[in-house]
């Protein structure tokens, strides 16, 4: 049985608990927030703590308060697995913290997740074919001319 690993975040200041607010907001704190939220739906224990929010988070911890006292904010984010150090100063992709937690993760390389046919109609849509492995590949799109899809027939791509 293999047992996951807890994740603690201490994000920089941040305008919110995620950093997804506001008219621009930044795309890799946007997947990082989606890539939490999968760890958790995979079972993992996941806690995320705001600087702005929840300064006592980061007072109350040894580890935190020593890369504050060394690094400053340039340690921010910094993340946590089982109470040691993993990461500091990057959102880690999915695939890092994963591995952070104790999950498997699918082969790279364009391979989706699986998702149960009786959720889909399909592995992972209705007209998605399976290959070797459980992944899966999106339906063949429609010829529509040119490398990039438009009406040119130019050999080069964008």
């Amino acid at each position: 049985m293999n047992t996951m690993k807890t994740l603690e975040v201490y994000d920089p200041p941040m305008c919110c608990s995620t950093g997804v607010c506001g008219p621009a907001v930044d795309p890799k704190l946007a997947q990082f927030a989606a890539d939490l939220e999968w760890l958790g739906e995979q079972g993992a224990s996941v806690t995320r703590f705001g600087l702005t929010g929840q300064p006592e988070a980061y007072a109350a911890n040894e580890l935190v308060r020593q890369s504050l006292t060394e690094s400053g904010q340039a340690c921010l984010p910094l993340i946590l697995t089982d109470g040691q150090i993993a990461t500091q100063g990057t959102y880690p992709q999915r695939e890092e913290l994963a591995k952070m937690v104790g999950l498997d993760t699918a082969p790279t390389g364009g391979c989706c997740t699986p998702v149960p046919a009786e959720q889909t109609g399909g592995c992972c849509g209705p007209a998605s074919t399976e290959t070797a492995g459980g992944c899966c590949t999106p339906p063949p799109a429609a010829p529509t001319g040119g490398c990039c899809g438009s009406s040119d027939s130019d050999s080069q791509c964008c």
